[in-house]
Protein backbone atom coordinates (compact mmCIF):
# COMPACT_ATOMS: atom_id res chain seq x y z
CA UNK A 1 0.00 0.00 0.00
CA UNK A 2 1.55 3.39 -1.02
CA UNK A 3 1.14 6.00 1.38
CA UNK A 4 -1.63 8.68 0.96
CA UNK A 5 -0.67 12.44 0.00
CA UNK A 6 -3.76 14.26 0.75
CA UNK A 7 -3.29 18.37 -0.25
CA UNK A 8 -6.36 18.73 1.70
CA UNK A 9 -8.45 16.63 4.19
CA UNK A 10 -10.31 13.92 2.13
CA UNK A 11 -8.59 15.39 -1.12
CA UNK A 12 -5.64 13.61 -3.21
CA UNK A 13 -4.51 14.90 -6.48
CA UNK A 14 -3.34 12.30 -8.63
CA UNK A 15 -0.32 14.35 -10.27
CA UNK A 16 0.84 15.44 -7.10
CA UNK A 17 0.52 11.94 -5.63
CA UNK A 18 2.95 10.53 -8.26
CA UNK A 19 4.77 13.23 -8.18
CA UNK A 20 4.97 13.48 -12.05
CA UNK A 21 2.58 15.11 -14.44
CA UNK A 22 0.04 12.99 -15.75
CA UNK A 23 -2.31 15.20 -17.93
CA UNK A 24 -4.75 17.27 -16.41
CA UNK A 25 -5.62 17.78 -12.70
CA UNK A 26 -7.66 14.46 -11.39
CA UNK A 27 -8.88 15.28 -8.38
CA UNK A 28 -10.05 11.98 -5.53
CA UNK A 29 -12.55 13.20 -2.24
CA UNK A 30 -13.16 10.61 -0.25
CA UNK A 31 -14.28 10.13 2.91
CA UNK A 32 -13.95 6.66 4.05
CA UNK A 33 -14.31 3.87 1.29
CA UNK A 34 -16.17 5.87 -0.60
CA UNK A 35 -14.94 7.76 -3.39
CA UNK A 36 -15.10 10.00 -6.75
CA UNK A 37 -13.24 11.50 -9.09
CA UNK A 38 -13.20 14.57 -10.90
CA UNK A 39 -12.44 14.33 -14.07
CA UNK A 40 -10.20 11.57 -15.02
CA UNK A 41 -7.76 13.32 -18.50
CA UNK A 42 -6.86 11.30 -21.26
CA UNK A 43 -6.91 7.45 -22.34
CA UNK A 44 -3.71 6.21 -21.87
CA UNK A 45 -2.91 7.65 -18.70
CA UNK A 46 -6.47 5.70 -17.23
CA UNK A 47 -4.40 2.48 -16.53
CA UNK A 48 -1.89 3.94 -14.60
CA UNK A 49 -4.29 6.52 -12.33
CA UNK A 50 -6.36 3.22 -11.76
CA UNK A 51 -3.62 1.04 -10.64
CA UNK A 52 -2.52 4.28 -8.37
CA UNK A 53 -5.90 4.43 -6.88
CA UNK A 54 -5.89 1.00 -6.05
CA UNK A 55 -2.31 0.93 -4.34
CA UNK A 56 -4.04 3.98 -2.47
CA UNK A 57 -5.97 0.72 -0.75
CA UNK A 58 -9.39 2.62 -2.58
CA UNK A 59 -11.77 -0.62 -2.94
CA UNK A 60 -12.47 -0.25 -6.91
CA UNK A 61 -15.88 -1.33 -6.28
CA UNK A 62 -17.18 2.04 -4.44
CA UNK A 63 -16.39 4.75 -6.60
CA UNK A 64 -19.21 6.47 -6.36
CA UNK A 65 -19.33 8.25 -9.72
CA UNK A 66 -16.87 9.97 -12.44
CA UNK A 67 -17.59 13.78 -12.45
CA UNK A 68 -16.23 15.63 -15.85
CA UNK A 69 -16.21 19.24 -14.97
CA UNK A 70 -17.00 20.18 -18.55
CA UNK A 71 -16.84 18.60 -22.04
CA UNK A 72 -13.23 19.11 -23.04
CA UNK A 73 -10.84 15.86 -24.31
CA UNK A 74 -8.12 16.48 -22.08
CA UNK A 75 -10.49 16.01 -19.24
CA UNK A 76 -12.58 13.53 -20.87
CA UNK A 77 -10.63 11.03 -23.14
CA UNK A 78 -10.91 8.63 -20.21
CA UNK A 79 -14.14 8.66 -19.32
CA UNK A 80 -15.23 5.38 -21.17
CA UNK A 81 -12.63 3.37 -20.43
CA UNK A 82 -12.15 4.24 -16.83
CA UNK A 83 -16.34 3.64 -16.52
CA UNK A 84 -15.65 0.31 -17.96
CA UNK A 85 -13.03 -0.69 -15.03
CA UNK A 86 -14.57 0.71 -12.43
CA UNK A 87 -18.34 -0.41 -13.20
CA UNK A 88 -19.25 3.19 -11.88
CA UNK A 89 -21.21 6.26 -13.51
CA UNK A 90 -20.64 9.91 -15.02
CA UNK A 91 -21.69 12.83 -13.97
CA UNK A 92 -22.01 16.33 -15.62
CA UNK A 93 -23.61 19.35 -16.79
CA UNK A 94 -27.10 18.35 -18.94
CA UNK A 95 -24.77 20.49 -21.77
CA UNK A 96 -22.07 18.24 -21.93
CA UNK A 97 -24.35 15.22 -22.34
CA UNK A 98 -24.67 15.31 -25.97
CA UNK A 99 -20.65 16.33 -26.94
CA UNK A 100 -20.01 12.67 -24.40
CA UNK A 101 -22.42 10.77 -25.55
CA UNK A 102 -21.70 11.18 -29.79
CA UNK A 103 -18.15 11.53 -29.19
CA UNK A 104 -17.97 15.33 -30.93
CA UNK A 105 -14.50 15.41 -31.64
CA UNK A 106 -15.00 19.36 -32.76
CA UNK A 107 -17.03 20.25 -29.53
CA UNK A 108 -14.43 19.12 -27.48
CA UNK A 109 -11.52 19.94 -29.25
CA UNK A 110 -9.96 16.43 -29.98
CA UNK A 111 -9.89 17.49 -33.80
CA UNK A 112 -8.12 20.78 -34.62
CA UNK A 113 -6.47 20.31 -37.74
CA UNK A 114 -4.87 23.75 -37.93
CA UNK A 115 -2.96 23.03 -34.68
CA UNK A 116 -2.71 19.16 -36.23
CA UNK A 117 -4.95 17.77 -33.16
CA UNK A 118 -6.42 14.54 -33.57
CA UNK A 119 -7.24 12.81 -31.04
CA UNK A 120 -10.20 9.75 -31.04
CA UNK A 121 -13.07 10.63 -28.06
CA UNK A 122 -14.60 7.46 -27.28
CA UNK A 123 -18.33 8.21 -26.61
CA UNK A 124 -19.19 7.59 -23.14
CA UNK A 125 -23.03 7.30 -21.52
CA UNK A 126 -23.93 10.22 -18.82
CA UNK A 127 -25.99 8.32 -16.14
CA UNK A 128 -26.13 11.75 -13.94
CA UNK A 129 -26.53 15.24 -14.56
CA UNK A 130 -26.01 18.31 -12.07
CA UNK A 131 -26.79 21.70 -12.20
CA UNK A 132 -26.36 24.76 -10.11
CA UNK A 133 -27.29 24.50 -6.30
CA UNK A 134 -27.28 20.61 -6.43
CA UNK A 135 -24.90 18.76 -4.15
CA UNK A 136 -22.96 15.98 -4.44
CA UNK A 137 -22.50 13.47 -1.19
CA UNK A 138 -19.47 11.13 -0.77
CA UNK A 139 -19.34 9.38 2.58
CA UNK A 140 -20.28 12.10 5.08
CA UNK A 141 -18.90 15.07 3.09
CA UNK A 142 -21.22 17.35 0.95
CA UNK A 143 -20.07 19.34 -2.51
CA UNK A 144 -21.90 22.19 -4.07
CA UNK A 145 -22.20 22.05 -7.41
CA UNK A 146 -21.17 25.71 -9.12
CA UNK A 147 -22.54 26.19 -12.61
CA UNK A 148 -19.76 28.71 -13.87
CA UNK A 149 -20.04 29.29 -17.84
CA UNK A 150 -17.49 31.24 -19.55
CA UNK A 151 -15.14 28.91 -20.66
CA UNK A 152 -17.47 26.77 -21.95
CA UNK A 153 -21.36 26.22 -21.85
CA UNK A 154 -21.32 23.73 -19.64
CA UNK A 155 -18.17 24.28 -16.83
CA UNK A 156 -18.90 23.30 -13.68
CA UNK A 157 -17.55 24.12 -10.25
CA UNK A 158 -17.38 22.38 -7.14
CA UNK A 159 -17.18 23.92 -3.23
CA UNK A 160 -16.26 21.67 -0.47
CA UNK A 161 -16.02 23.67 2.77
CA UNK A 162 -13.44 26.67 1.74
CA UNK A 163 -12.56 24.49 -1.44
CA UNK A 164 -13.55 25.53 -4.56
CA UNK A 165 -12.92 22.93 -7.36
CA UNK A 166 -12.53 25.59 -10.03
CA UNK A 167 -12.18 23.64 -13.30
CA UNK A 168 -10.81 25.87 -16.02
CA UNK A 169 -12.00 29.40 -14.77
CA UNK A 170 -8.70 30.50 -13.79
CA UNK A 171 -4.92 29.40 -13.12
CA UNK A 172 -2.38 30.61 -10.50
CA UNK A 173 -0.71 32.72 -13.26
CA UNK A 174 -4.26 34.07 -14.02
CA UNK A 175 -4.55 32.56 -17.20
CA UNK A 176 -8.15 31.34 -18.03
CA UNK A 177 -9.47 28.53 -20.27
CA UNK A 178 -9.38 28.64 -23.89
CA UNK A 179 -11.79 31.16 -25.46
CA UNK A 180 -13.49 29.86 -28.67
CA UNK A 181 -16.90 30.18 -29.79
CA UNK A 182 -17.59 26.94 -31.67
CA UNK A 183 -17.34 25.10 -28.04
CA UNK A 184 -19.43 27.49 -26.04
CA UNK A 185 -17.28 30.27 -24.51
CA UNK A 186 -18.96 33.41 -23.80
CA UNK A 187 -17.23 36.12 -22.55
CA UNK A 188 -19.66 38.22 -20.63
CA UNK A 189 -20.39 34.92 -18.61
CA UNK A 190 -16.80 33.95 -18.20
CA UNK A 191 -16.58 37.44 -15.90
CA UNK A 192 -19.89 36.64 -13.69
CA UNK A 193 -18.11 33.16 -13.09
CA UNK A 194 -14.96 34.83 -12.22
CA UNK A 195 -16.76 37.75 -10.27
CA UNK A 196 -18.54 34.88 -8.43
CA UNK A 197 -15.13 33.29 -7.51
CA UNK A 198 -14.27 36.80 -6.25
CA UNK A 199 -17.14 37.25 -3.96
CA UNK A 200 -16.93 34.27 -2.31
CA UNK A 201 -15.26 33.46 0.84
CA UNK A 202 -13.66 30.35 -0.19
CA UNK A 203 -9.93 30.06 0.04
CA UNK A 204 -8.21 27.90 -1.96
CA UNK A 205 -8.47 27.34 -5.81
CA UNK A 206 -7.86 23.90 -7.44
CA UNK A 207 -8.05 24.79 -11.08
CA UNK A 208 -7.77 21.71 -13.63
CA UNK A 209 -4.45 22.27 -14.78
CA UNK A 210 -1.47 23.42 -12.58
CA UNK A 211 -0.72 23.97 -8.85
CA UNK A 212 -3.73 24.45 -6.61
CA UNK A 213 -3.22 28.15 -5.15
CA UNK A 214 -4.35 30.47 -2.27
CA UNK A 215 -7.68 32.48 -3.45
CA UNK A 216 -6.05 35.78 -4.71
CA UNK A 217 -8.79 38.41 -4.74
CA UNK A 218 -5.68 41.25 -7.15
CA UNK A 219 -5.21 37.91 -9.21
CA UNK A 220 -8.75 37.75 -9.76
CA UNK A 221 -9.53 41.51 -10.32
CA UNK A 222 -6.67 41.50 -13.01
CA UNK A 223 -8.00 38.73 -14.43
CA UNK A 224 -11.58 39.95 -14.69
CA UNK A 225 -10.03 43.38 -16.51
CA UNK A 226 -8.57 41.92 -19.07
CA UNK A 227 -11.80 39.60 -19.68
CA UNK A 228 -13.81 43.33 -20.01
CA UNK A 229 -11.33 44.35 -22.27
CA UNK A 230 -11.35 41.60 -24.66
CA UNK A 231 -15.19 41.87 -24.74
CA UNK A 232 -14.45 44.92 -27.00
CA UNK A 233 -11.43 43.97 -28.97
CA UNK A 234 -12.00 41.86 -32.79
CA UNK A 235 -9.28 39.48 -31.09
CA UNK A 236 -12.04 37.54 -30.33
CA UNK A 237 -13.89 38.12 -32.92
CA UNK A 238 -17.60 36.49 -32.18
CA UNK A 239 -16.99 36.09 -28.50
CA UNK A 240 -16.73 40.15 -28.43
CA UNK A 241 -19.98 41.82 -27.76
CA UNK A 242 -18.96 44.60 -29.57
CA UNK A 243 -15.78 46.47 -31.97
CA UNK A 244 -15.69 50.44 -30.67
CA UNK A 245 -12.73 50.89 -33.01
CA UNK A 246 -15.03 50.48 -36.14
CA UNK A 247 -17.64 52.97 -34.14
CA UNK A 248 -14.68 55.63 -34.24
CA UNK A 249 -13.75 54.89 -37.67
CA UNK A 250 -17.37 55.89 -38.65
CA UNK A 251 -17.06 58.88 -36.84
CA UNK A 252 -13.94 59.97 -38.14
CA UNK A 253 -15.04 58.69 -41.91
CA UNK A 254 -18.54 61.32 -41.23
CA UNK A 255 -16.04 64.32 -40.23
CA UNK A 256 -13.54 63.72 -42.74
CA UNK A 257 -10.85 63.29 -40.31
CA UNK A 258 -7.32 61.53 -41.52
CA UNK A 259 -4.55 60.71 -38.91
CA UNK A 260 -1.43 63.08 -39.72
Amino acid sequence: MLQRRPIFPNVIEINHQAGQILGSNVYLIFDGDEWILIDIGYEDTVDEIIELIRELDFPLSRCKTLIATHADVDHVQGLAKAKQVLRTSVTTHPKAVEPLKNGDRWFTFACIPPQDIDLAMPPVEVEHTVEEGDKLRVGDLEIEVWFTPGHTNCQLSFRLGDLLFSGDNIFRDGSVGAIDAHHGSDLPRFIRSLERIRRSNVQWLLPSHGPYFRKDDRLLDDTIARLQQYQHMADFGTCAVDWPLLDQWEKELAEGWRPE
